[in-house]
């Protein structure tokens, strides 16, 4: 391992108790999907490199100049909270009805720590912290980077980024080649029928009945309709119909999702939730219509950068997983592609976050996930700043 990468990791060490004061500030004191302004401000100061470019509305994009010139490494973190009441218990626990549950508060910290050694450190190839608004709405914080152009704008052309993860024993480090988080897509279906008394079915068109049957039909769409090697999951979330035990409805809803690891799989599958929808109705004597919301596409990881991540995870210490995939989605997608390449790393917690999953009011990782996302995207970093292409990392500085 060379001496700079050695004195990175040592003032990255030293940058740790500050960052998890940051960490409990910001836990503290979440905010929603577009209004983190507070936050980026809040971040933007840490990091001390200037208030950094406004993007994505309350995003902010932050230079760290490189040695060499050329096209920059993007670190990017989330900003927003979720609309969950945390039960945690912990003193510096939020208290507003918003919630860091995702651990976006774990991820800003570690970016923080990284940026600030490496500005003592220097760096090979410029850096740029990406402070991302709304990684949990749609249409996202990173397509809006990605559609205006923002990113071009900084030269950047890779982009990191890690995440915890609780379904990974603790302190693993999967660095996966290929797709790691599903695509989805909302839909919103509404069956119209003919309402009427609860005694006189026989008169009626029932929307309840004919949705409930559409609830277990559209399961067909992942268990017979798509390759079981790629995968597909379907949710219905909400069901809303009625106002009275002894009258049927004229109309009932659902809400749910779909999320697929393969992009060429989603067309086809939008096609026959509709078509499963429609025919369902029908048979049922209703019609329906079916509204779709198109949110992530599948997260791929370039495979040249995982690859190169796992060999710099090796080196720093970490264990290694490079197999592990989920059907969370993650708006990170839209880095993955087009004019830039891009790697999603996830740091394991275990049994230690306080809840099995993520988006649980109990989710709370430990103050050294901290350390482990910081080295997660420090790895990151070097197998972008450390390929042919690129001039080689000196053993006096970078």
């Amino acid at each position: 391992m060379t001496e700079f990468v050695s004195r990175w990791r040592a003032a990255l060490a030293e940058e740790l108790p500050a960052a998890i004061e940051l960490r409990h500030r910001l836990h503290a004191d979440p905010r929603a999907s577009g209004d983190e302004e507070d936050t980026a401000r809040l971040v933007a100061a840490a990091i001390g490199a200037g208030a950094g470019e406004r993007a994505a509305k309350t995003g902010r994009l932050i230079d760290l100049p490189g040695q060499h010139p050329g096209p920059a490494v993007a670190l990017r973190a989330e900003m927003d909270a979720l609309p969950v009441t945390e039960r945690t218990g912990v003193a510096w626990a939020s208290k507003s009805g918003l919630m860091h549950a995702c651990g976006h508060d774990v991820h800003l910290a570690a970016l923080v720590a990284v940026c600030r050694a490496a500005r003592r450190t220097g760096v090979p190839r410029p850096l740029v912290a990406v402070l991302q608004p709304r990684e949990e709405t749609a249409p996202s914080g990173a397509q809006d980077l990605v559609e205006s152009g923002a990113l071009e704008g900084h030269d950047v052309d890779t982009v990191i980024a890690a995440h915890v993860q609780p379904r990974l024993a603790y302190g693993v480090v999967s660095a996966a080649p290929g797709p790691v988080n599903a695509s989805t897509d909302e839909f919103e279906i509404t069956v119209h029928g003919q309402g009427g008394h609860a005694g006189y079915p026989h008169l009626l068109r029932d929307p309840v009945l004919a949705l409930s049957q559409l609830v277990v039909s559209l399961q067909q769409v992942a268990s017979r309709r798509i390759d079981p090697v790629h995968g597909a999951v379907c949710t219905v979330g909400r069901i809303q119909a009625g106002t009275a035990a002894n009258v049927v409805p004229t109309t009932a809803s659902a809400l749910g999702s779909l999320r697929l690891m393969r992009a060429a799989d989603r067309e086809n599958a939008l096609d026959m939730l509709a078509d499963i929808t429609h025919s369902t109705a029908r048979a049922y004597g209703c019609t329906a219509e079916v509204r779709i919301n198109p949110c992530e596409p599948v997260l791929v990881n370039d495979p040249a950068l995982a690859t190169a991540a796992q060999s710099w995870l090796l080196r720093g210490g970490a264990d290694l997983d490079v197999d592990f995939r989920s059907f969370g989605a993650d708006d990170f997608a839209h880095y993955c592609g087009g004019g830039t390449r891009g790697l999603m790393l996830f740091v394991g917690l275990g049994d230690t976050a306080g809840a099995r999953s993520l988006h649980d009011e109990l989710f709370l990782p430990g103050d050294d996930a901290v350390g482990l996302v910081a080295d997660a995207l420090l790895a990151g970093y070097l197998a972008a700043a450390s390929g042919p292409e690129y001039p080689p990392l000196s053993a006096t500085g970078p």
